[in-house]
Formats: C-alpha cells, structure tokens, sequence
C-alpha cells in the first residue's frame, strides 16, 4: 500500500473542499473555498466552473501543506459532486463554453413539459429510474446547445465535451486540455435520464429524442478504479474513485445492506436506500439511481428522493429575510417559541421535487395569526426539512415493501442542530442517529479511491471505520405527530399551480 492517506475531493453546490483521510478513515487535514453562485433570473442557478477549478486547486494544495503531504504519500484521489448540473467546454481551450446550470435551476420547465405530454412525466422511468423534470441533466444540456447554433455544430464536431462536475475536475485533474481523462461513472450518469440503467450505457434513443451528440460524453466506467494520474500539485497520484455526492454519503454511511437508509441534510435533503443489485422502479415518486459500480463488481441500486430547500431556507431566513444575521442562529431563534404556533412553511421555491414532483409549486407560510413571530418562522423552517424527509421516508417504506425504518443515519450541516435531529426523530418515530466522521460524503469518495488502489481491502474495513457518536430516540406521541403531518400536507397542497399565479 502506497501513502498514508487518501485525498477527497467534494465539489457541493456552495463551496468546494479537499481532504486527506487515514486509514481509519478519519480526515487528518480539510481545507475550503466558497464559489460565487449567479442568479441572473427567477429560477435560474449557475456557477462558473472556471472558478470552481481554480478553487480546486487551492484547496488541494492547502490540504497537503496542512498535512505536511506530497504526491507520494497520497494513495489516491477520489472525487465526489453536486450531480445533475451540466459543464459544457472547449475541449482545445479547456475553457467552458457557458456558465454551469446547476441541480436547482428551473429554467427547462417548459422544456420538460412539452416532453412529458403525451406520456406523463414517467415516460422514461423503466429504462432511466427518473422522472421527466428539470431535474435531471438532459434537458439543461439541450438548452445550452440550443443557444447559439455554432455551438451545437462545435458539438456535433466533437470540439466540446459535456460533463457533470465530477467529469470536469476529473479531466481537469489528469491534464486538461493536454491529455485529460473525459469519464464519468454510473451514479453520476445514472442522473442525466441518458443512461440506460439496466445496460450501464448511454441509451441512443434518448440521444437522438434529445438531439444531443454523442461524441459530447464521456466515457462511463466503474466507480472504483484507476482513472489516470493526477498533474498539479498531486502529480502522479493516480484518480481512482468517483461518486456523486448523495451515492458517495450512503457509501461513506457503511449502508452496505439492503433497506440500509440515510439522510443528508446539506443545501438539500437526500434520503437514500440501498436496494442491492436489482433496480426497483418507485411508484411512489421517487427516483431510482445507481448507487455504486465497485471495480468489475455488478452495480449496486438505491430509490432516492431529494428536496431542493434544507439548509438553503435557514439561508434565505438570512439573507432575504433578515431575521437571522447568520445559518447558526436559526436554533436559538426557533427555541424562542415552544413550537411552530401552527405555522407550517412550504418551500417550494423550485417546484416540489419527491415525492411530489410539481414543476408549478411555489413557497408557502400558511397559518399565520396575529401571534406569529419570527421565531414560529423559524422553527416552521426546521420542521419543514423534517416534514419533507418523512415523505421520502413513507415513499421509501411503500417502494421497498419495509415494515418499518429501522434507524435512519445522517450526515450533513444541519446535523448540528439539536432541536431539528430531534423533531426529525420525533416525527419518523425512529431512531436517528450519526456517525463520527463529519465529512462522510467526502469519506465515500475516498472509500471509493482507497478500495481502487488497495489503500483499504474491503468492505470489512469499512465498517470497522463507522462509528456512531450521535443519537436521537422519538418521543412525540402518535396523536401528535399525526396532527403535525395534517397540518404540513395542507400546507404542500396550498403550493400547487401558484407559479402561474406568482408570475
């Protein structure tokens, strides 16, 4: 085994970090950067991925000099990603051609629309797992070809490549323009609807449907293997595992099993189950994706169902509200009151996504009186990042035949705040519980490089890494919470057809 430790990249929708983990998988070094994220229209998210690589870069070489690491002591490098956002650039230059459409942005809706008319918005869930939304990558894709007909015949040339941000970095990781590695694995592929999801293959009917080139993808390969070697400050450290970053969390989580269940509370919420090896196609409104492909192992399957507001309401509460100054008052403020007062907060600021998937749905606060203050605000907020993973969770229990949950791992920012873990535990009726190790989507990317170069032998490894430091047990009563998800089923169904209506 070559080095001491394993680098992560994790590329997520607001900044950008590399870390280096042990083999106890534990991060020895963390280094950060934000990335400007661009509004330029309602509904429209971008990032400029320019930057975003540049950023890469610094934190990289800020992690191994906050290790005192060199390239030979790093075993591999493993990527993980925001997922459904699209990079499009110039092969020649290495410069892309237009700003990044991120995983929020709404602006395919019509596009979407006009796709699913004839046959639902399921048209292509038995070959994809997915739902037609604006979501998923094609469209976005599609969109940016579309724009400028120079651009679309560059493409049809090959003079451009496509790919989400993990084949990006990855490219940009093995050289760029000067050789760099064009790949991407199924959990990211898995999420643009134009792979097929039984084959683990682009499907050319989808590409013609979408008049999309092929000569724009990259190649898809496993999720754990050799890739090519780095340049830059991690020369010749071969690039060896890449995940998206929810598949990469459920990794990180030892959810090796089926049924095995997580939740991420990041920008987003994501709850993911492990299905095993054969895909199950939700009826229930969730997505079904890749969850891994280690080495020539078969493909591992997981139903998946993301919420586009968490972490990014207690933002909003700051940043267009102004009733918190900064993302960690938000507790103490929701503590203030003794519960929500009978505010129930909606935010549908994108649409519903799982389990509802309502392109036309818009934020909502409902049950306001006179008695109402911010601080009902507040905690309306937290309780809604609950609310929506309760959903998913039904949605999950329905899909996958599961009596019950039995305790649901998770991970991210908001973990920290004490009254949302509990209400969450309170409204499962479960156990929620988190491991040690703060950075666990990073932790499945480097999984995933560590496995790949033998860095750790298997999943047995793994699993002695997972320790569990954190636990919330319910103690809401049924009456209670059976209430609660009355009054917040009323408030999701005061979303639907309000963007018409709002403009």
């Amino acid at each position: 085994m070559a080095g001491r430790f394993v680098a992560a990249i994790d590329h997520g929708t607001t900044s950008t970090r590399c870390l280096l983990f042990g083999e106890d998988g534990t991060a020895v070094a963390t280094a950060q950067r934000a990335q400007t994220m661009h509004y330029p229209g309602p509904g429209l998210v971008e990032l400029d991925m320019a930057e975003v690589w540049q950023r890469t870069q610094e934190c990289i070489h800020e992690a191994l000099a906050t290790a005192g690491a060199q390239p030979a002591d790093i075993a591999g490098i493993g990527i993980t990603n925001e997922r459904e956002s699209v990079v499009l650039w110039d092969r020649r230059t290495g410069r892309p051609v237009a700003n990044s459409i991120t995983w929020q942005d709404t602006r395919t809706a019509a596009a979407a629309d006009a796709l699913a008319a004839d046959e639902g918005i399921n048209r292509f869930q038995q070959r994809t797992g997915l739902p037609i939304s604006t979501y998923s990558s094609a469209l976005k894709l599609r969109w940016l070809l579309d724009q400028d007909p120079a651009r679309r015949e560059a493409a049809g040339r090959g003079d451009l490549l496509f790919g989400t941000p993990d084949t990006w970095l990855l490219w940009n990781l093995t050289g760029g323009p000067d050789g760099g590695v064009h790949v991407t694995e199924p959990s990211n592929a898995s999420r643009t609807l134009l792979m097929n999801l039984h084959t683990i293959e682009w499907d050319q009917e989808l590409l013609d449907l979408m008049d999309i080139p092929r000569a724009l993808l990259p190649e898809i390969r496993s999720s754990s293997e050799v890739y090519g070697t780095a340049t830059g400050d991690l020369a010749g450290v071969p690039v060896a595992g890449v995940l998206g970053d929810q598949q990469a969390s459920l990794l990180g989580h030892t959810c090796f099993d089926h049924g095995d269940m997580k939740s991420t509370y990041g920008t987003g919420a994501f709850l993911l189950a492990n299905l095993g090896t054969e895909p199950v196609m939700s009826e229930h409104g969730l997505i079904t994706t890749v969850a891994w492909k280690l080495g020539d192992a078969d493909a591992v399957y997981a139903l998946e169902g993301s919420v586009s507001m968490a972490g990014a309401l207690v933002q909003w509460l700051s940043e267009n509200l102004g009733i918190i100054t900064d993302a960690s008052e938000v507790e103490t403020l929701a503590r203030s009151v003794e519960d929500s007062g009978g505010v129930v907060f909606v935010p549908a600021f994108s649409g519903l996504f799982a389990p509802y998937w309502h392109d036309d749905a818009r934020g909502v606060i409902v049950g306001l009186t006179r008695f109402a203050n911010k601080g009902h605000i507040a905690r309306a907020a937290l309780e809604a990042t609950a609310y929506q993973t309760y959903d998913l969770v039904e949605a999950m229990l329905a899909d996958t035949g599961l009596a019950e949950l039995g305790e649901l791992r998770v991970d991210g920012g908001m973990t920290k705040n004490e009254l949302l873990m509990q209400f969450q535990a309170d409204v499962l009726g479960s156990h929620v519980v988190a491991p040690a190790a703060a950075e666990i989507t990073a932790t499945g990317a480097a999984y995933a490089a560590g496995l790949a170069t033998g860095f750790w032998s298997g999943l047995d490894d793994l699993r002695a890494n997972y320790t569990i430091t954190h636990g919330w047990e319910p103690h809401m009563s049924a009456d209670e919470r059976a209430r609660g998800v009355a009054g917040w089923r009323i408030g999701v169904e005061r979303t639907l057809g309000l963007a018409g209506k709002t403009g």
